[in-house]
């Protein structure tokens, strides 16, 4: 995908004013609550009429204010999928999934509803009214309905933020999974950073209104290290492997890491901040924590007045937070090889 927008658009005492251009598969659109994430975005689907500017998706121009260009929103090709799922009361799963399709011309129907059916695992929802559906099954309905009505676009504002996290993690594979099957770009919404890490490979940063720049989700998670108490977060993705007493071993790069709060499916996410990683230089002769992970120090790096140390521990990565008073006295620089330990209640399992 290749999204160039320029446009401008007053809304009282609010004003959208951005220019930007923006090339890939999964981009995010970040930024805290009335920055102007979801009206941006409504003014690329249609949904609002800039007073002035141009949009342009891939060879498309779908809006110019100067050449008063200005494709209606049932022939941008792009789906919506929001915080509620907007079913249609009146309609089945089945008809709900469909409408979207039947409104779509007959050349660009390249996804079948048997197709997306067995992706989002919904074959046995599709005779059901939608008031007989539980939140995370509407809103794998929503999300099968947008993705039928065959976009080059799907728009995602705030799609898990009504959902509790053990729906929204859910959720989250069906998400990507339809994207990744059908080949769809999408447009993520979020003012979450863990779902932003996990759902897109790009960030547009969204401040009063513009966007005010682009950066890597590392660059994201660096930026906000020092915004959060829990500093850097890590997230983790874990093979579960065994019970020892009330711990849960998981596999991780072929180490073992054992965690208080795991559970029993077979692979989960989970979040380690970088304050829970406790740095020796030495081999510590005993220690509390059950993990202790021999590491290698990649980079250092300072956010605000933190200092962030990154560290590659056989193939992983994991970045500690520490003082710097701790990095001069235990002399850590690039390469030096030290020794992380992060107790088992220190990672909180996602979903």
């Amino acid at each position: 995908m290749d999204l160039r927008v320029s446009v401008q658009k007053r809304f009282g005492t609010f004003t959208i004013d951005t220019n930007f251009n923006v090339e890939g598969e999964r981009i995010g659109l970040f930024g805290p609550s009335g920055s102007g994430k979801s009206t941006l975005v409504g003014l690329i689907a249609g949904l609002y009429h800039p007073d002035s500017g141009a949009v342009f998706l891939d060879d498309a121009e779908i809006f110019n204010s100067e050449k008063r260009v200005n494709v209606p929103v049932e022939h941008r090709r792009i789906g919506m999928v929001f915080q509620r799922p907007h079913l249609f009361p009146h309609l089945s799963v089945r008809g709900n999934l469909l409408y979207g399709y039947r409104r779509c011309e007959h050349k660009d129907r390249k996804i079948k509803l048997d197709s997306l059916v067995e992706v989002l695992q919904i074959g046995h929802l599709l005779h059901r009214g939608v008031r007989n559906l539980s939140g995370g099954e509407k809103q794998r309905v929503a999300i099968g309905r947008a993705v039928l009505s065959n976009p080059r676009l799907l728009v995602m504002d705030e799609p898990l933020s009504a959902l509790d996290d053990s729906l929204k993690f859910q959720i989250i594979p069906f998400l990507k999974g339809a994207c990744e099957t059908f080949n769809i770009p999408y447009l993520f919404i979020s003012h979450s950073l863990t779902e932003m890490r996990i759902m897109t490979d790009k960030v547009l940063r969204v401040v009063e209104g513009r966007v005010a720049s682009q950066m890597s989700l590392e660059q994201l998670a660096r930026a906000y290290m020092g915004e959060s108490k829990a500093g850097y977060i890590n997230l983790l993705k874990l093979r579960s492997l065994d019970r020892l007493g009330n711990l849960y071993v998981y596999d991780w790069g072929g180490q073992r890491l054992f965690i208080s709060g795991g559970s029993d499916l077979p692979e989960a996410f989970f979040e380690l901040p970088s304050t829970d990683i406790i740095l020796f230089k030495r081999h510590p002769e005993a220690i509390s924590a059950r993990n202790l992970l021999q590491c290698r120090v990649t980079d250092i790096f300072e956010t605000g007045h933190r200092l962030g140390v990154e560290l590659e521990c056989s193939g992983q990565r994991l970045v500690a937070e520490v003082v710097r008073q701790a990095v001069e006295e235990l002399g850590i620089t690039k390469e030096n090889e030290v020794y992380a330990a992060i107790k088992a209640t220190a990672f909180r399992r996602l979903g």
